[in-house]
């Protein structure tokens, strides 16, 4: 199975970011031959504090993926968080992501699967890959004919993640794209002072790891100036950094 990418700011700051960014995927899904799938939030509705950047909103921001989607020929990837975003959402994007947090929702992720769009489920911090078999199944029940599963790390104390990479081939005994989220994967939660920190140096470590594991796709939150970005800033990779990496994978 040939590996698919998806990157793109952790969340919608604006449209010229977005058209960077953009134009950046498409010119290495050109170069390199890859499958790539461009994702950005419209809203961050599990941030930190309540003083943290959110994003432009449900209704602007999936006008602003659809601009997007008709000027770049990308698919889209969002994050819904509740269960009535996921129709609009449906309508405009590809796919369609499940939080870590919220991976138990009976009814986000009904909704999700009832819109016909691949769903893509994050493995909350407090399961195994194994346990990720019943989201899975709640999804394919109420019609998901598509179902990913993603690895983002697991709780270790507080403020810390640690990524157990032998969840990779258990997911894949559930579902036949397992990808790793090699940004998320390296926060450090709410240890910023009211943020989110992470190391994002490293993220190259986080993908190759997963490579050896079996990985069938690579999340990447990607930004020009990440120290700068209104969310992730930390764990975010720098643009110009993702195609030596996706090389650096495709080797």
């Amino acid at each position: 199975m040939q590996p698919i990418f998806i990157a793109g700011p952790c969340v919608i700051e604006s449209q010229d970011l977005l058209d960077t960014v953009a134009e950046e995927l498409c010119r290495l899904s050109q170069k390199l031959g890859i499958d790539i799938i461009f994702k950005a939030s419209f809203d961050k509705a599990n941030r930190t504090s309540i003083r943290s950047f959110r994003g432009p909103g449900l209704e602007k921001g999936l006008q602003m993926l659809a601009d997007v989607k008709s000027r770049f020929g990308l698919r889209i990837l969002t994050d819904i968080h509740e269960s009535h975003q996921a129709e609009a959402a449906g309508q405009v994007c590809d796919v369609l992501q499940i939080p870590a947090f919220l991976c138990r929702q009976t009814d986000l992720l009904v909704a999700a699967a009832r819109t016909g769009k691949i769903v893509n489920i994050k493995k909350a911090q407090f399961l195994s890959g194994a346990d990720m078999r019943y989201p899975v199944e709640k999804a394919k029940d109420a019609g998901a004919k598509e179902v990913w599963l993603t690895e983002r790390g697991n709780c270790f104390g507080y403020n810390n993640l640690v990524v157990d990479f032998r969840n990779i081939p258990d997911m894949l005994e559930i579902v036949p794209r397992v990808i790793m989220d090699c940004t998320h994967s390296v926060q450090r939660p709410g240890a910023g002072n009211g943020t989110t920190a992470g190391d994002r140096r490293f993220v190259p470590s986080m993908a190759l790891a997963a490579k050896a594991f079996g990985a069938t796709g690579y999340f990447f939150e990607v930004h020009p100036n990440p120290d700068k970005g209104l969310s992730d800033g930390p764990n975010m990779l720098q643009l110009d950094q993702l195609e030596p990496l996706i090389s650096k994978i495709l080797s």
